[in-house]
């Protein structure tokens, strides 16, 4: 990660380290419940309603979240490695303390949510959809995310490390200490919502044509 400048504040990033874990089978989970400490691993919970639920210390390995519902649920000091969900639903999901390594998502809904001391390492997000989420001390890195949406956002402390975003999106968004230096991107909308972001001189030259774009300017 670039080191931080002078007034920008780097995300405090909490490692979560879940220990003294019961294995349980995917069967055992239900919407509502509440599962501490517990391991499930290399399961399908495709169509599981899991709204409301919380997993406070949980090891996730390998789960595949076709069409889960996971709206309303916390997600606390765990881990959750290797998902896999052509369509996660998961708006207005609470994400503490929480580490994500290598996710490959589809359509991933998780507009309204809150996320705080989160890192979300490597992978692949074809749509991911933060819209109207708070976002507190949170770090991308080496993701490929096709489009990122942080549309009407409150980010604080947030980093995006050597990720490759085609289409980013900060319209309405109000951002402090988020460090974009080191991504790229093909497109970003919502020009105006950058203000807070730090980029780097290369960044510089993709916005100086987006806003003679957006200005109606001709450079030849």
């Amino acid at each position: 990660m670039a080191k931080p400048k002078k007034g920008l504040e780097a995300p405090r990033v909490d490692e979560p380290d879940p220990q003294d874990l019961t294995e349980i089978a995917a069967e055992e989970l239900g919407s509502r419940e509440s599962h501490d400490a517990r391991h499930v691993a290399s399961a399908d919970l495709s169509e599981y309603d899991l709204e409301g639920s919380t997993f406070s210390e949980c090891l996730l390995e390998g789960l595949t979240l076709g069409s889960t519902r996971l709206r309303g649920s916390r997600f606390i000091e765990s881990v959750v490695t290797d998902s896999f969900a052509p369509e996660l639903s998961a708006a207005r999901t609470t994400w503490r303390t929480i580490r994500i390594d290598r996710p490959r998502w589809g359509s991933a809904e998780l507009f309204d949510a809150s996320l705080e001391s989160v890192r979300i390492s490597g992978g692949k997000i074809d749509f991911l959809n933060l819209r109207g989420s708070v976002l507190t001390d949170v770090v991308i890195e080496g993701c490929s995310i096709g489009e990122l949406d942080l549309g009407q956002v409150r980010a604080t402390r947030v980093a995006l490390v050597d990720c490759r975003i085609g289409t980013l999106d900060v319209s309405g968004a109000s951002l402090s200490s988020v460090d974009l230096r080191s991504s790229t991107f093909d497109r970003i909308d919502g020009l105006d919502g950058l203000r807070g972001a730090i980029i780097d001189d290369s960044q510089l030259s993709l916005l100086a044509e987006l806003f003679a774009a957006q200005l109606g300017v001709i450079v030849e």
